[in-house]
Formats: structure tokens, C-alpha cells, sequence
């Protein structure tokens, strides 16, 4: 076998299409097994650098490529010597090449390449001053632009992208710059139909939060629509009542006049709710918080709720809330079922 998956290898390379062709069809069929994925790791050096030439070769033979090059990148090993050889930077340049066919893929393998530190570090080009951050906008922009909600957006997983780069601080800091705008255009995408764009946006703003402690000022530059994203998510069913909706801000108050959609997704409820708290470990998060009723709602989507895990995010800010105000005011930790 070792012989002829040397062979198989060579193929790749080989200056006839049709054998080309083949030979890359059956490497994408080895990546779909755990036990053609350890044969192939054997050939890497090989393997990977001649997968990655073929994703600029037409569209038969880019497509399996690329998925070749996605299924072998789930292996963290193969993943970091993808990056090392520059393959980030490859899939960017052949990402937005105009008429590429294989978008999707390219953005399902740079989700899988950004799990790793290095992989996060190459997309946000921190080597390089002049172009830093410049991939990262360019995706954004592209997750932001108008979608069709009746097809898949091969964007969509641009969202999973987010979540990964925003767990670097460096990551965070760059979605945070007011002067690129970038936190801003992503939280207006949590109106999206799309359960993966919602989750991606969600994941993303509860990680900037971990940034609250010195760029508060920063995320509540977008209040106007941070505080949507994150409050009525978790809200509950409810129509609120206009004494509560009083004192909301009018994006918010008029979302809670009317029947709505659930998030039924528990972990972007979860988010919302880690993302609050860490606003509100802070003391002017905390009155940005109550400024706008929050404490109200978490109180009335408390007791809609029945996902445990999201109970006790609801619970852990409720404790917050009540420690924290010195006074009887409603929060979420108050309510009993």
C-alpha cells in the first residue's frame, strides 16, 4: 500500500488533467477515514503543498482539493503545517479571486486552520503593520453584505472564523477599534435567519467582553446594538408591558411589544448572558445594564427558561446584579420556580 500511495501522491502533480483528476478524487475520498487520513499524514510534505497549487485549477479539481485540504486540516498536526507553509494567506488569495467556485470550502478551511494560535496569528497578519487586519475586514465585510436568506450564504461560517480569532487578544482588539467599525457590522448580523451566522456573532461578542475591563467604552459605543443582541435572546416569550418598555430604549422596547421568535439555540443564550455578566463586573457596564432595564428582562426570561445550563448563566448574573446594587431591585437571581 505504501508503494502505491506514493504513487497516488506523485499523481497529483502529474502535467495530464484526466490523471490529476482522478488522482485527487481518490486523495479526497482517503481524507473521509480516519485510517486514510493517518496514511496520508505519512506524505504531507507531498501531499498538502500539491493539494494547495490544485485549488487555482478548475473547478473538477480545485472542488475536491479543497475539500481534501479541509478534512486533513481537522487534524491540529497537519492543520499547523498547513499554516506554517502559508496556506492562509493561499486561501485568502484564492478566496477572493474573482468568479472562485470553491468560497465555501476556502471559509470552512480557514475556520479549521484559525483553531490554532498561529493560524489565528497569519490571518490577522500581526507581522506586518501595514497590512494588519486586513483579511479580517475583508471577510467581515463579506459576512456582512446583503445575503440571500432563501440559499446558503457561503459566507455563514465566516461567523466561526470570528469566534476562533476574537479568543486572541489581539483578535479582540482589532474587532474592538472604533476606528475600523468592525464589532458594530458584525452584532447587526444577529438578525440573520441563519442559526450559524446568530451563533457565530453571539460567540464573538461574548468573547470581546473579555476586553470590558479596558475597552468598556469601546463596546457600549455600539449599545444602540449591542444591548438587542444580547438582551432579547434572552427575554423569554412574553410580551412586555408598557411600564417595562418605558423604560427600555426604543429598539429595544418596541422588539418586546410584539409576539417573537424564540432563540431556541441554549448556547446563544448562554453567550448573551456570559457576555452581560462580564459587561457588568464592571461598574459602568453595570449601569449602562440598568439603564436600559436589563435587569428586568432577565428577571421575566428567567422564568420562561428551562435549559439548565442556561439557568445558571441567568443565576450566576442574577447573584452579580444583587450584590452588586445594594438594594431590592428586581433581578434574575430572585426569581423561584
Amino acid at each position: 500500500m505504501g508503494k502505491e500511495l506514493e504513487e497516488l501522491v506523485g499523481f497529483l502533480s502529474s502535467p495530464s488533467p484526466q490523471i490529476t483528476k482522478a488522482a485527487v478524487d481518490i486523495v479526497r475520498g482517503l481524507t473521509g477515514s480516519d485510517d486514510g487520513l493517518h496514511s496520508l499524514a505519512i506524505y504531507a510534505n507531498t501531499v498538502l503543498p500539491s493539494l494547495s497549487r490544485l485549488l487555482i485549477a478548475p473547478k473538477e479539481v480545485s472542488e475536491p482539493a479543497a475539500e481534501a485540504l479541509v478534512n486533513l486540516s481537522q487534524n491540529s498536526d497537519l492543520a499547523a503545517q498547513m499554516v506554517r507553509m502559508g496556506l492562509v494567506k493561499t486561501a485568502m488569495d484564492v478566496l477572493y479571486k474573482p468568479g472562485s467556485s470553491i468560497i465555501r470550502l476556502l471559509v470552512m478551511l480557514l475556520v479549521n486552520l484559525t483553531q490554532l494560535d498561529a493560524g489565528t496569528a497569519s490571518l490577522l497578519q500581526t507581522e506586518d503593520d501595514k497590512v494588519h487586519g486586513l483579511y479580517v475586514m475583508k471577510l467581515v465585510r463579506s459576512f456582512c453584505r446583503a445575503s440571500d436568506e432563501s440559499h446558503e450564504d457561503p459566507f455563514d461560517h465566516v461567523g466561526s472564523i470570528l469566534v476562533n480569532i476574537s479568543k486572541q487578544q489581539a483578535g479582540r482588539q482589532l474587532l474592538l477599534d472604533p476606528k475600523r467599525g468592525l464589532l458594530k457590522q458584525i452584532i447587526r448580523q444577529f438578525d440573520s435567519k441563519s442559526s450559524l451566522r446568530k451563533k457565530g456573532v453571539a460567540g464573538t461578542i461574548r468573547n470581546c467582553c473579555f476586553e470590558a475591563e479596558s475597552q468598556l467604552q469601546n463596546l457600549l459605543l455600539v449599545s444602540e446594538f449591542l444591548w438587542p443582541a444580547l438582551l432579547l435572546p434572552v427575554a423569554g416569550n412574553k410580551i412586555y408591558s408598557e411600564q417595562d418598555r418605558s423604560k427600555m430604549p426604543l429598539e429595544l422596547g418596541s422588539a418586546l411589544s410584539i409576539e417573537r421568535e424564540p432563540v431556541n439555540d441554549p448556547e446563544i443564550r448562554t453567550q448573551a448572558l456570559e457576555a452581560i455578566y462580564l459587561i457588568s463586573l464592571q461598574d459602568a457596564g453595570r449601569r449602562a445594564f440598568w439603564s436600559v432595564n436589563g435587569p428586568k428582562i432577565v428577571q421575566i426570561g428567567y422564568e420562561d427558561e428551562e435549559d439548565p445550563k442556561v439557568m445558571e448563566a441567568y443565576e450566576q448574573l442574577g447573584s452579580l446584579l444583587v450584590h452588586s446594587s445594594g438594594t431590592e431591585e428586581p433581578s434574575s437571581g430572585e426569581t423561584t420556580k
